[in-house]
């Protein structure tokens, strides 16, 4: 069944970046962007008087890279970073010291290696299985002993990667955090992404008044969906016309 959002100028946009706007590829440094979305994100930009954000568990200066010549209010690492306005610094959380004390542990554990690798991404560490899915348990069994004696980390599970960060922001927090201050103030929240780290992004529009957009198959709390990146593409690029695949969430 298709049936519109609520469709008017004044929202507040919040994107995903990996399996939103850009596909899921092999490693996290293979992938591509396309240079018609860079035109749809500035006509969206215009559009939404620059109520337009990216939430992504990226670093933010990757993020940069990948939409350059955007420089567009970002939040990344979930949250642990954050650039509220166009142009203004990074600012980054705290470096935990339990990091180090975990990446000591995963380097000596056995489980890298064989398409399984560590990202250091400062303010948190990833471990990406995306060319070994079937380490996924092992993976996520070595982090959770790991993090055992470390209470001020908690693990996220994405797609083909399992993260130990400090449990204090989120995505939702990210958006929470854009929706204090203009030009996101006032509007509704919309947020669109394709993971189970999304869901935080999700939860915090709805409590707020705004929805959430699932990309892809999966349980969430988002009303409306798209199929896929293709669709998130061609969604932005008619400015969100009012037809959106809606379907009944599975828990």
């Amino acid at each position: 069944m298709y049936a519109p959002p609520p469709a008017s100028d004044d929202l507040a946009l919040f994107l995903d970046f990996d399996g939103t706007l850009v596909e899921i590829a092999e490693t996290p440094d293979a992938i591509e962007t396309e240079a018609a979305l860079i035109g749809s994100l500035q006509r969206l930009i215009t559009r939404l008087d620059g109520a337009l954000a990216i939430v992504s568990g990226r670093p933010i200066a990757e993020i940069d890279r990948y939409l350059r010549p955007l420089n567009l209010p970002c939040a990344g690492l979930h949250g642990l970073e954050a650039r509220l306005f166009p142009g203004m610094p990074v600012e980054r959380a705290p470096v935990r010291p339990e990091l180090e004390t975990l990446k000591a542990a995963l380097a000596g554990s056995g489980l890298l290696g064989r398409g399984v690798s560590l990202e250091d991404k400062g303010a948190a560490l990833a471990v990406h299985f995306r060319i070994a899915p079937d380490c996924e348990p092992l993976v996520w069994q070595v982090m959770s002993e790991a993090i055992c004696d470390l209470p001020d980390l908690h693990l996220v599970r994405g797609k083909m990667v399992v993260e130990a960060k400090p449990a204090h922001r989120d995505k939702g927090w990210a958006l929470e955090a854009f929706m204090e201050r203009p030009p996101f103030c006032g509007r509704t929240p919309v947020f669109v992404g394709d993971d189970i780290t999304d869901e935080d992004g999700i939860r915090a529009a709805e409590a707020i008044g705004g929805f959430g957009i699932k990309v892809g198959e999966g349980g969430s709390l988002a009303r409306f969906r798209l199929r896929n990146v293709a669709d998130v593409h061609r969604w932005l690029a008619q400015d969100m016309p009012a037809s959106l695949h809606r379907r009944k969430s599975r828990p």
